[in-house]
């Protein structure tokens, strides 16, 4: 294996409840919900007309205005969270080689046009169709548009594996820089708000009406939500070259595809996942000091990973702050892990654990240390974050305090 460390220097993130890190942050550790009517289109024929939308966004503060109308929504928040974490980690196109700079970028929806497209087609023709939106709606232009409009050169990569997506892409990136193929990586996952998502989460009953409570006995089920989160990673001797100023230490992750256990909502899978990273990020049970959960609300979801976390840990796993941050965002699909291992950042290098709002009634299925309601300081030296998707698309990435020595 190789010796090459991998660190985070950069952070950038939009989300409904702040854009950049800091106001994310701040959000995040007051126990902020980003939560509210659905403004995008009339849900009035729903029974849920809530979600995380994100309302303060405006492309023109990241994009120049002649650009926008070629780019989707979600490639526009995705440009937006990239270039919030390179002037995080101050770095340009012009300071480092962009042909050995990739881009790895998970989704869950692809770009909103291809709904606009289909539902141009199904109602009117297919004439009626924008160049621009055929243009802008194919998935794999995300991750070519960052290419563009940066001028990085190196390979970019689009991994659809759903709500587990972010985890995935970060993994990805993590692998070409542990081999030395890149020196930087832009790793993340995006996806803008979704009235397919949201139509198909109520449709099969996985909706909550107003408020999103993971791991309560009177859990109702997930909130749609929409985002961008961007992580800038590099080897920690370029890191230390250029006096970076270092979140964390990303040491290892690992996936578990299995489609079985995640239709018969067995916790195998994400077992399988927890145990891979541990593994390979060479850290043992007992020094995992907080676990950002995937938590989506849902009874099946939320006890399944309960159990997968209670066989992993055995007697300790009380003892562990688990909490998931999805009750403030809700669900932002393929940007939700990537999300999650941004706060997990935050969370090593500021030593606070974020809270699990909405928590009212505790789940005897659910019996864990779920950091009801308020934010915890407390030492983190290293955090576990765990994505789940459908198809059995498990992922868990280990977020480490970077120490130099």
């Amino acid at each position: 294996m190789s010796e090459i460390r991998v660190v985070v220097t950069g952070l950038g993130v939009v989300s409904s409840i702040g854009i950049g890190k800091e106001n994310f942050w701040e959000s995040i550790i007051n126990g902020k919900s980003g939560i509210s009517k659905v403004s995008s289109f009339d849900t009035s024929e729903y029974r849920c007309h809530y979600a995380g939308e994100i309302k303060n966004f405006s492309s023109e503060d990241y994009i120049p205005k002649r650009k926008i109308p070629f780019l989707g929504r979600t490639s526009q928040l995705s440009i937006a969270a990239t270039s919030l974490a390179l002037q995080d980690a101050k770095v340009t196109s012009k300071k480092i080689n962009g042909n050995r700079t990739g881009i790895f970028i998970g989704t869950t929806m692809g770009e909103k046009p291809l709904e606009e497209s289909i539902d141009s087609w199904v109602m009117s023709g297919t004439k009626n169709i924008s160049r621009k939106k055929i243009l802008q709606s194919s998935a794999n232009n995300i991750p070519a548009n960052i290419g563009l409009y940066f001028k990085l050169g190196g390979p970019n990569y689009l991994i659809p594996t759903a709500c587990a997506a972010g985890n995935y892409a970060i993994g990805y990136g993590f692998d070409f820089i542990k081999r030395g193929d890149l020196d930087y990586a832009i790793v993340g996952g995006a996806d803008s708000f979704s009235r397919l998502a949201f139509t198909g989460f109520q449709r099969i009953y996985a909706m909550a009406h107003e408020q999103c409570r993971p791991f309560d006995k009177n859990r109702k089920g997930m909130l749609v939500g929409e985002g961008a989160a961007m992580l800038f990673l590099e080897s920690m001797d370029s890191a230390l070259r250029r006096n970076a100023n270092i979140y964390a230490e990303v040491p290892g992750y690992g996936i578990s595809c299995d489609a079985y256990h995640m239709t018969a909502s067995k916790s195998e899978g994400i077992e399988k996942a927890m145990l891979k990273a541990l593994k390979y990020a060479r850290t043992l049970k007992e020094e995992v000091d907080y676990i950002n959960a995937h938590g989506t609300g849902t009874q099946g979801n939320d006890k399944t990973e309960c159990s997968a976390i209670k066989n992993v840990f055995k007697e300790r796993y009380k003892s562990i702050p688990i909490s998931s941050i999805k009750s403030m965002l809700g669900h932002p699909m393929g940007a939700a892990s990537a999300i999650e291992a941004l706060t997990c950042c935050l969370s090593v290098k500021e030593n606070i654990i974020p809270p699990t709002i909405n928590f009212e009634t505790p789940d005897p299925a659910c019996d864990i240390d779920c950091v009801p309601n308020r934010a915890r300081v407390k030492k983190v030296n290293i955090a576990l974050n765990n994505g789940f998707a459908f198809g059995g698309n498990n992922s868990c990435l280990v977020i480490k305090k970077f120490l130099e020595n």
